[in-house]
């Protein structure tokens, strides 16, 4: 009695049986092996939910979200944003001036900076905000406030307009 090599046929058999069921459905009349389900109406309260809002007396995680809103939209109408564009849209959107930091826009020589940091003091919590070539674009954080009161690290530049 001679054997004959079982994986051979078996694999022709698994070949056969997936091109009958991937045609399956190209036949006319055949049906699908799943029965489809009415999907669910989006209603006011899931469209609700989606929509980002400065929540005042909120923590810096809870806002986190629309100060990224606010940062994004900032860039898409001026990809070229400096700290002033960032400080402004989010004065605008609701955050209050006076518990904000920005670096400055260029280096001690005069030339543009390769990223700007913003930030934005939200009770024991900070808000920050980055961008430029340096920082790989925006990018955003929630951290603590420091030792020193203050968000950012370093030379910060006055907010005095």
């Amino acid at each position: 009695m001679t054997r004959r090599p079982v994986a051979p046929a078996l694999a022709a058999l698994a070949l056969a049986f997936s091109a009958a069921l991937a045609l399956t459905g190209c036949v006319p009349g055949a049906t699908p092996s799943s029965t489809p389900t009415a999907s669910a109406t989006p209603t006011a309260t899931s469209t609700a939910a989606a929509e980002v809002k400065l929540i005042p007396g909120g923590t810096a995680a809870q806002n986190l979200p629309f100060f990224d809103q606010v940062n994004k939209a900032t860039l898409a109408a001026n990809p070229e944003a400096k700290g002033r564009d960032f400080i402004d849209a989010l004065v605008a959107a609701g955050f209050t001036k006076a518990d904000m930091q920005v670096t400055v826009d260029t280096t001690t020589i005069g030339l543009k900076a390769n990223s700007i940091q913003f930030s934005v003091k939200m009770g024991d919590t900070c808000l920050i905000g980055q961008n430029g070539a340096d920082a790989g674009g925006y990018n955003s954080m929630v951290t603590p406030v420091l030792s020193t009161g203050a968000c950012l690290i370093g030379q910060t530049r006055a907010i005095d307009w």
